[in-house]
């Protein structure tokens, strides 16, 4: 019974151990640093990142004076677990309201051309008048939250350390600019093995599914090209012959951009749905089978989108290929976390 008992705390002390070596095997990327693969980011001359206006950034980004009746702050909906994105098919905004637009992941957003689902702002720095001047998200004026700023003697003290001035909103818009250019995700399975040269960190299914991905036959990186797995031009891939939401025509009042929605990139998608510009799709699987169907007729739907014919096999393996896209070490990065 004692040699029973020894070699079952033997046992339980081996497991701890192991546990703790894989979590000192855990390497996050260093804060900045470019993934392998990865083209350097332009930061603008007058918000280059430093320590202190990264801090600054992100005490903002979780902090609800953000929101105008103080219940929300950007970590409301860009959760840091899922990508910075969230769970829900539209977010929950201020007095009872929800947006129109599923949230989108942050990852890598630094990389962006123009932001927003219908391209509309130039830059990373102006984006965040978007969801403060809208009904449905903070309802609220940028004025205001530098008024909030300056009564708190803390952000008065970060706001002069990082930009050597009070809170306003040219430190409000840099700051937050600051913290998600940040948000640099490249450390996936795919990554391993595509950039990293680590011939097992693919599964034989993944492997087949990426041939599948970059085939003529799906013509999936067509759209979904490149290191960021987005070419960021507006499509539509016939997910509705009437869609409510007009997508970029709201923006630019052409006919020929009605329900078009700007291609988002796939990394981290294991992490991000539920799928589509209004979280309709609720899995990998439904999204798989929407592309296998070719989508319903719309007269925007892109030329792309065709039924492909593809086995529930094949759609396993594009499936795992997918997932291979979703790096851990981003979601569970500590430094990302709430303050």
């Amino acid at each position: 019974m004692k040699s029973l008992l020894y070699l079952l705390v033997l046992v339980i002390a081996i497991v701890s151990c192991q546990k703790e070596d894989v979590a000192k095997d855990i390497v996050y990327p260093v804060l900045m640093e470019i993934p392998q693969g990865f083209p350097n980011i332009i930061q603008p001359k007058d918000n280059e990142y430093n320590q202190d206006r990264w801090l600054l950034g992100k005490r903002l980004f979780y902090d609800k004076v953000m929101s105008k009746d103080s219940s929300l702050s950007c970590a409301s909906c860009h959760n840091s677990a899922m990508a910075f994105s969230d769970d829900l098919n539209f977010s929950a905004g201020t007095s009872g309201n929800f947006t129109t637009m599923n949230a989108p992941t942050l990852t890598n957003v630094a990389y962006q051309p123009y932001y927003t689902s219908a391209g509309g702002v130039a830059t990373l720095e102006m984006h965040v008048l978007v969801p403060i001047q809208e009904h449905v998200e903070f309802d609220f004026n940028i004025l205001l939250i530098a008024d909030r700023m300056r009564s708190d003697a803390t952000y008065v003290s970060m706001a002069q350390k990082a930009y050597g001035r009070i809170p306003d909103p040219f430190v409000i818009t840099r700051a937050l600019a600051c913290f998600e250019r940040s948000l640099i995700s490249g450390n996936s399975d795919y990554d391993k093995y595509y950039f990293q040269s680590d011939p097992n960190a693919l599964s034989k299914e993944a492997k087949k599914g990426m041939d599948l991905f970059f085939s003529n036959r799906t013509n999936c990186s067509d759209c979904h090209g490149g290191f960021n797995f987005t070419n960021y031009a507006f499509e539509n891939n016939g997910l509705y012959q009437e869609y409510e939401n007009v997508g970029r025509y709201k923006l630019t009042g052409n006919d020929d951009d009605i329900a078009l929605f700007k291609v988002p990139t796939l990394r981290n998608i294991a992490y991000t749905g539920p799928y589509m510009h209004d979280g309709s799709l609720n899995t990998l699987e439904d999204v798989l089978n929407h592309y296998n169907s070719g989508g319903k007729d719309h007269l925007h739907k892109s030329e792309l989108i065709r039924p492909l014919g593809l086995s529930t096999q094949e759609k396993n393996e594009l499936k795992a290929f997918l997932v291979s896209l979703s790096d851990h070490t981003f979601i569970t990065n500590p430094i990302f976390k709430s303050l």
